[in-house]
């Protein structure tokens, strides 16, 4: 049995007279222990994935249908009580900003045992002491002395690594990380993924990893799913998204990347920007940027299917196997 298992999940946002589709059709799975990557430009539908798998959407969004099986049993229609049991608990997310997760108000000790003993039956000195521990498990120094800071006298790089000891604390079976390291800079975030790959591998926790950096998912995932105005457009094993992508968008998203343009030339890009979800167009949401759109494109909206060794939604596909970005060199 799957970790997780996400059956044709939709969500909506409502508005004054109708509701605006964010989220369609999505379907994956993920295994124990696997690592997951989501990618897309902004306004794709990555971090509306992750706050619906968490149960976390609040009005006017909201899972118009769908279920979404951890271990086993859908959290779609659970109760907030039933809900406390999973969130925080066996399943954890890593938000971007660290400085909006962390209550700027408590020491960094009061946050960590509050969430201890709201799952645990704990003694303060015990939520404590497995507090420490995990500061030291993220590589944390003088994490005795932590405790009784506040977030606002850290570093970047140090409370975003204590949001991930926060992450921690339970001992889940899955992490949805929501562009972990964007507040951060590179070499930080260098150390940021490597901690968390080490610890999902050490643990065989499972990852879901959103992000729009295709750098990142090469090194850290096993397979990628790519989005696209609110749907999955292509999905497979990352070595193969990444080197022979079908779709025309993934290939955009790889030349665009700086490593594929020659010093001194101009960076190439996908031209035109995403549609906003009052604005889908009809057909292939993407067929306004693609340049091999057809009518067909413009009129009928692509199925996913299997194609070679990813599962893609392009009517194109078989005329433009051969017409395919280089993929990107590790």
């Amino acid at each position: 049995m799957s970790l997780l298992s996400v059956r044709d999940l939709s969500v909506k946002f409502a508005m004054r007279d109708h509701s605006v589709t964010a989220l369609k059709g999505i379907d994956f799975d993920l295994a124990k222990g696997e690592r997951l990557g989501i990618v897309g430009e902004s306004g794709a539908g990555k971090s509306i994935t992750g706050f619906a798998l968490m149960n976390l959407l609040s009005r006017p969004g909201f899972i118009d249908q769908g279920k979404i099986l951890f271990q086993g049993k859908d959290i779609v229609h659970m109760s907030d009580a039933e809900m406390r049991t999973i969130r925080g608990n066996r399943m954890a997310m890593i938000f971007q900003d660290p400085m909006v997760t962390l209550n700027p108000v408590l020491t960094i000790g009061q946050q960590m045992v509050e969430t201890l003993k709201a799952h645990r039956k704990l003694s303060k000195s015990d939520a404590e002491q497995i507090a420490i521990m995990k500061l030291r498990q993220v590589y944390i120094p003088s994490p005795e002395e932590r405790l009784n800071q506040y977030p606002h006298e850290l570093s970047g790089g140090m409370r975003q690594r204590i949001v991930i000891a926060i992450a921690l604390l339970l001992d889940p079976e899955l992490i949805i990380a929501d562009e972990p390291t964007t507040a951060l800079d590179v070499t930080i975030q260098a150390d940021i993924m490597e901690l968390l790959l080490e610890l999902c591998q050490s643990s065989k926790v499972g990852l879901i990893l959103i992000t729009h950096d295709l750098g990142v998912v090469s090194q850290m995932t096993d397979r990628t799913l790519v989005m696209y105005a609110g749907k999955i457009i292509e999905s497979g094993r990352t070595s193969e998204i990444i080197n022979d992508p079908q779709h025309p968008y993934t290939q955009g998203l790889i030349n665009a990347l700086p490593q594929q343009t020659e010093p001194g030339r101009r960076l190439k890009q996908i031209p035109g920007n995403m549609p906003s979800l009052t604005g889908i167009p009809d057909g292939c949401a993407f067929s306004p940027r693609c340049e091999f759109a057809t009518d067909q494109c413009r009129i009928t909206p692509p199925e996913i299917v299997q194609y070679e060794h990813v599962a893609v939604a392009c009517h194109e596909v078989n005329r433009l196997h051969h017409v395919t970005s280089k993929g990107l060199d590790k």
